[in-house]
């Protein structure tokens, strides 16, 4: 079976389509349990705003949480320096070896919640 393209999708596809993708956003997860089906499209419309208040209240968290884990990052990154690594690469390599990310930056970046590409400056 092929899925429909955005396009060849109905109005209300399209909504419950944006409703499902916006929860996940949200929260994390998918929705499972919730049957939307007999919602109107303006229930809808109005749970989606509230989607959206969630999504930007979580990524103005998420910026302000990764803003102090770079601080503290920074911060290892200097007392390893001053505990012999020789620059900047080696106590990278170092917090590599101390969480076991096998020099995986994006993955070393997921373990210290920074945000992804900061080790690839």
């Amino acid at each position: 079976m092929e899925l429909p393209s955005w396009g060849e999708m109905s109005h209300r596809e399209q909504l419950e389509c944006s409703w499902w993708d916006m929860y996940k956003d949200a929260y994390g997860v998918r929705p499972r349990g919730i049957d939307i089906s007999g919602w109107s499209d303006e229930a809808l419309c109005l749970e989606m705003d509230y989607l959206a208040e969630v999504i930007q209240r979580e990524e103005e968290a998420r910026k302000a949480r990764q803003k102090k884990s770079i601080e503290e990052v920074e911060r290892i990154i200097k007392e390893l320096r001053r505990c012999g690594a020789r620059d900047r690469q080696m106590a990278i390599k170092w917090l590599h070896d101390a969480n076991s990310t096998n020099g995986d930056v994006e993955y070393l970046a997921y373990c210290l919640d920074v945000p992804y590409g900061y080790f690839r400056k």
